[in-house]
């Protein structure tokens, strides 16, 4: 270090025999300001009116020692003063083993368990409805009372996630489900009341969970991994599911109606004890992470942290300023639609098989597991894809509109396919087909939260939850009355894929991948 710092002085040191600052062509300081390095050996002044053609650093020499300071940290051996064209792109095992993996795993749990505590309750409803005399008016009132408290939390929980970090909140997020969760069996034991208590709280503490991973990956992933991240995170919530669909009534046959409950409250604590001292909120305060992976990291991130380096996030967010731009109505919009044809899909096909085809759904099991296993699968392949485009030059942009096009016309023309099935085989393969497609929009809408606004992304990823909660009730209530009406189920299919490919033209119209500077919008 002592020889480095010698040899920049004799570089820098004005006693040398230099060339008439009114014969040189300055370097200016302010390239080091805006470029985080200082320029290479071959970027120095050079005199204009000397046939020696002699070299001298013109800039001051204190900021050429600070930079190589920075340049020489953490684990690295040498200082980094390679471009970002020289910082390779990791291969498959650097990849698999580094540290911003570790965390992406740890956040696709996390929602796994989420998924898994949440449709725990949609397999214990019928035994203990029959134990308790339910009728199924009620039983539904138990179920959705889950969907009041996931309409309390998301915006208020993305003001949170903004202003402490997702780490934070996460950790709250699962502690507080998990204990509602593992207290469903006491308070269904106890009272009706204690009982959607329960299922509130289970629905306030999942509602900060998308938030926080939306905060996680922004941080932890350069731009040419992002959509890949999302992708892993949820492949695990579709995954949680699955396991808990599957697994739960194996569970109940040897542990009875609340064995499911208690175990999948376990494994939640379990989780945060892991989470805590496992990951940091941000990839520079990991004390094991990389200097090369750091650097990959950081420099990926550069177009997308310009505003949140200007502080933290106000408590209290700017709503006005945020629903004053087409591209937040754009986001909210997207979401809406997305849960509007999600959850009348999950909750009225099986209705629908039975009434259209005479095909009881419910016993076959894998109509439970076969669909979030597509869009697991299908989720991940787009985020690989969407990351392969932006890596290729593509604009962030057209990637975005293109993933989330696919994700509503993919469904849309999937379901048209449905209403034209004329055997249960074909009309399964149209659905699942509708499912898979969906999950474009994780590279989409999903991923995009940060990249318009990531001083607000919590607050604006909350907004868009809170439209997408109430699609998700309004279009699992409407269709019931529209088939009460209209009589038939076959309309109500035709008005959802109408409505999205109305949602997929004001997206392609007025989404952005651009950052939206919010705070100077008047």
């Amino acid at each position: 270090m002592s020889l480095l710092r010698h040899s920049l002085d004799r570089v820098i040191h004005p006693s040398l025999p230099p060339i008439s600052r009114e014969h040189t062509r300055r370097v200016s300081s302010r390239f080091i300001t805006s470029h985080g390095f200082p320029p290479r050996f071959s970027q120095v002044a050079v005199g204009t009116g000397s046939s020696h053609g002699s070299l001298q650093w013109v800039f001051p020499q204190s900021q050429v020692r600070k930079k190589v300071r920075l340049g020489i940290s953490r684990n690295s051996a040498s200082g980094s003063f390679l471009p970002d064209k020289e910082l390779h792109s990791p291969t498959l095992l650097e990849f698999v083993t580094s540290e911003r993996v570790k965390v992406v795993a740890m956040l696709g749990l996390a929602l796994a368990l989420c998924n898994a505590d949440r449709v725990v309750m949609s397999v214990a409803i019928v035994p203990l409805s029959k134990v308790r005399g339910w009728s199924q008016s009620f039983s539904g009132i138990i179920q959705s009372s889950f969907l009041w408290g996931y309409m309390m939390s998301p915006i208020i929980g993305g003001a949170f996630v903004d202003h402490y970090g997702g780490k934070v909140i996460m950790a709250w997020g699962v502690t507080l489900w998990s204990l509602a969760t593992l207290l469903t069996p006491w308070a269904a034991e106890t009272s009706v009341l204690a009982l959607i208590t329960m299922r509130v709280l289970l629905g306030v503490a999942e509602g900060v969970a998308l938030p926080s991973m939306n905060n996680m990956v922004s941080r932890w992933f350069p731009q040419t991994e992002r959509s890949r991240a999302v992708g892993i995170v949820m492949a695990g919530f579709q995954l949680g599911s699955a396991v808990g669909l599957l697994i739960s009534p194996i569970i109940m046959s040897k542990a009875g109606i609340f064995g499911p409950f208690v175990i999948f409250g376990l494994f939640g604590f379990l989780w945060v004890l892991v989470w805590l001292p496992g990951t940091t909120s941000a990839p520079e305060k990991h004390p094991q992470i990389s200097r090369y992976e750091l650097d990959y990291i950081t420099k990926g991130q550069k177009p997308l942290i310009c505003l949140e380096r200007n502080g933290k996030s106000e408590i209290i967010p700017p709503l006005v300023k945020l629903l004053s731009r087409f591209p937040t109505w754009a986001l909210i919009s997207a979401n809406a639609m997305h849960s509007w044809g999600y959850f009348v899909i999950l909750s009225w096909m099986p209705i629908y098989f039975n009434t259209i085809h005479h095909v009881d759904l419910r016993q076959a099991a894998w109509f439970s597991a076969l669909p979030w296993f597509m869009m697991a699968f299908l989720g991940y392949a787009a985020g690989t894809v969407s990351d392969m485009l932006i890596k290729r030059g593509v604009s962030i942009t057209f990637t975005r509109k293109i993933m989330q096009t696919i994700g509503f016309i993919g469904p849309a023309i999937c379901l048209l396919g449905l209403n034209a099935a004329n055997n249960p085989s074909a009309a399964s393969a149209w659905l699942t087909a509708a499912v898979g497609l969906s999950s474009f929009s994780h590279s989409g809408f999903l991923v995009n939260f940060q990249e318009v606004a990531p001083k607000y992304a919590g607050v604006l990823h909350g907004m868009s939850n809170t439209a997408g909660t109430l699609a998700a009730i309004m279009g699992t209530v409407g269709a019931g009355f529209f088939v009460q009406k209209m009589g038939s189920f076959r309309g109500f299919i035709l008005l959802t894929s109408l409505l999205y490919f109305f949602c997929a033209l004001f997206w392609d119209i007025f989404a952005t991948g651009v950052q939206v500077d919010f705070d100077a919008v008047a």
